[in-house]
């Protein structure tokens, strides 16, 4: 299977600038050209292919670019203690976020009762954000 860069940047949900930019961090192989395929385009595989997506899997996750480059190095070693310590201090960077999301949340939810508690006066959800 050889895949075209755009080819390559539909089958991982990105654009070719998404890839490029990945081949310039590092990430991604940058395959030269070559005369036996047409036109001297840059050809990739399935391994390209898996690559990226794991690149797409772990930004969903919450890793940074840097903390993708350490994890698909580590991938070629048998240290898998650093890789648990990465995976532990995202879940806990989560934790911290998923709770300020819910303190947000409670705030809103308290907000939208108080809204709907009465129409005259100014509305509490208009007035607490003019006050932040």
């Amino acid at each position: 299977m050889a895949l075209t860069i755009s080819e390559l940047a539909r089958g991982g949900g990105v654009g070719v600038e998404t890839v490029r930019y990945y081949q310039r961090r590092g990430l991604l192989f940058d395959p030269r050209p070559t005369a036996t395929h047409a036109g001297g385009r840059r050809h990739y595989g399935p391994d390209e292919l898996s690559r990226l997506r794991f690149i797409r899997g772990a930004q969903r996750a919450g890793f940074s670019l840097d903390e993708i480059a350490e994890l698909l190095a580590l991938d070629a070693t048998t240290e898998r203690a650093r890789a648990r310590e990465l995976a532990r201090a995202r879940i806990a960077e989560l934790d911290t976020k998923i709770a300020e999301m819910q303190r947000a949340r409670r705030s809103l939810e308290k907000l939208a009762r108080e809204c709907a508690r009465g129409s005259a006066g100014a509305c509490p959800i208009i007035t607490a954000f003019e006050q932040a």
